[in-house]
C-alpha cells in the first residue's frame, strides 16, 4: 500500500519561510513525477509545482522565484522550500506523486500552511 506522509506545515509571518516534506512508502515500481498542490478555503485545488524523475521542474506563476521543489530519489522524498511567504499562500498543501506506466496519482493527507501576522 502506498502512503504519502507530509510534514513541515504551520503558522508563519509574512516574509517568512517554511519547508515541507513528503515521504513516500510502499511498493512502487516507478515514480514518474512528484509535486505539490494547494487548496485555499473556498477555492479549487491548484498546482503549485512538480518535478520529474529527471529533475525537470514546473512552477505556478504565483510562486516562481519564491518556492523551490527538490526530491531525493533514494529516499522517495520530495521537498518544498517556501520563502517570502505571503498571506495568499495560506492553504492546505497536498503532496502528489504519479507512478507507473499508467501515471496513476497518489495524494497525501495535506498539511496546513498559514501565513499571518
Amino acid at each position: 500500500q502506498v502512503q504519502l506522509v507530509e510534514s513541515g506545515g504551520g503558522l508563519v509571518q509574512p516574509g517568512g519561510s517554511l519547508r515541507l516534506s513528503c515521504a513516500v512508502s510502499g511498493s512502487i515500481s516507478r515514480i514518474n513525477a512528484m509535486g505539490w498542490y494547494r487548496q485555499a478555503p473556498g477555492k479549487q485545488r491548484e498546482l503549485v509545482t512538480t518535478i520529474t524523475s529527471r529533475g525537470s521542474t514546473n512552477y505556478a506563476e504565483s510562486v516562481k522565484g519564491r518556492f523551490t521543489i527538490s526530491r531525493d530519489n533514494a529516499k522517495n522524498t520530495v521537498y518544498l522550500q517556501m520563502n517570502s511567504l505571503k498571506a495568499e499562500d495560506t492553504a492546505v498543501y497536498y503532496c502528489n506523486i504519479r507512478v507507473g506506466e499508467l501515471d496513476y496519482a497518489y495524494w497525501g493527507q495535506g498539511t496546513q500552511v498559514t501565513v499571518s501576522s
